[in-house]
């Protein structure tokens, strides 16, 4: 229960259906070098989202836990942060705090306490250890859940993922809960204004030159892990817009263009992958493909390359394929796996 609408309503429909439920509020790792008036505050369990979790628990009259994973949100998901932007990479956090704290740590303590099931506001939804879809097609975060594995979805339920986020507002609404108007938490949770300002704090600066695509010197970069496939603003170059192509380790140099069709790409390499069902299908397999969460399902092939890797052929070339995001492979409404771009 993070103290938002979504959980809350969650933990209702479990309680309205029947189930003996307890709720459990976890405690991430919080940025205390933080100097601004939220100093210390991590979105996903300030002060505010608990004090709203336990009225939800008191209202429904279930036992309420504080569980507390600060040292493995930091090593776990923070600390993989750093690494994989130190490495040039842009990674999505969400998707590695759903695996090793979600569906990891807290399947294991909830284990331990004696429940069957783990149950979240995500909006997806399980049949018979297949991973779906929610059904609110604006709202769908089966994309942050593909890291997931046949044990962990054998423990997982997701009350919300049949209901669109209108009607769950409207269900809060008739539950009377006091999360019925809580905001959508859209950001990365520990991170208080920008990725940009965060990472100044933790990565040195190492400057080097901006290039164009023919060599030509543009101006000077403050570190390559500072930027992005795509970025478009903060570059402080003059006479564009320029968008960020290429980054050359090797050289430490940033490489941008004038033209968003130096930003297309039609294949591309995906390690790490994870197929839900734990058995890799008889590849090559054509799919739709996800490369960011809201970007759209775009048809492809996906080809055997190495040991838990694959290669991806788009039909039509998609633009800013970002190494470090997740690509996400479905066929309709059912999540078949993922990888990370390479």
């Amino acid at each position: 229960m993070s103290g938002g609408v979504d959980s809350s309503v969650a933990a209702t429909l479990l309680k309205e259906a029947g189930f003996d439920v307890i709720g459990i509020f976890m405690k991430f790792w919080k940025d205390s070098s933080n100097s601004s008036e939220q100093a210390g505050e991590n979105r996903c369990c300030s002060v505010e989202s608990e004090k709203l979790a336990r009225l939800v628990a008191n209202q429904i009259e279930i036992p309420f836990y504080i569980l507390n994973v600060e040292k493995e949100f930091k090593k776990r998901v923070v600390d993989y942060f750093l690494k994989e932007y130190k490495a040039g990479n842009t990674p999505n956090p969400c998707i590695v705090c759903n695996k090793e704290i979600k569906f990891g740590i807290l399947i294991d303590k909830a284990l331990k306490l004696g429940a069957d099931f783990v149950a979240t506001g995500h909006y997806a939804q399980t049949k018979k250890r297949k991973l779906l879809k929610g059904r609110d097609k604006n709202k769908d975060q089966s994309y942050f859940l593909w890291q997931l594995n046949q044990k962990q979805l054998s423990r997982v339920l997701f009350p919300v993922g049949n209901y669109t986020k209108p009607e769950v507002r409207k269900l809060a609404r008739k539950f009377n809960l006091p999360t019925a108007q809580t905001p959508e938490s859209q950001e990365v949770c520990f991170i208080d204004d920008s990725a940009n300002n965060f990472l100044k704090k933790y990565l040195k600066t190492k400057p080097g030159n901006i290039k164009d695509v023919s060599g030509k010197i543009l101006g000077k970069h403050q570190g390559l892990w500072f930027y992005t496939i795509g970025q478009r603003r903060g570059l402080e170059i003059s006479q564009g817009p320029w968008y960020v192509v290429n980054k050359d380790f090797k050289k430490n140099i940033l490489i941008v263009s004038k033209n968003e069709k130096d930003l297309l790409k039609k294949e591309f390499i995906v390690k790490n992958v994870n197929w839900i069902s734990g058995k890799e299908p008889k590849l090559p397999i054509t799919a739709e493909v996800k490369i960011r969460y809201k970007s759209a399902f775009v048809k492809a092939r996906i080809l055997k390359y190495k040991k838990d890797s694959v290669k991806i052929i788009f039909e039509k070339p998609q633009i800013a394929v970002t190494p470090g995001q997740s690509a996400v492979f479905y066929a309709g409404q059912q999540l078949l796996g993922g990888g990370i771009i390479d």
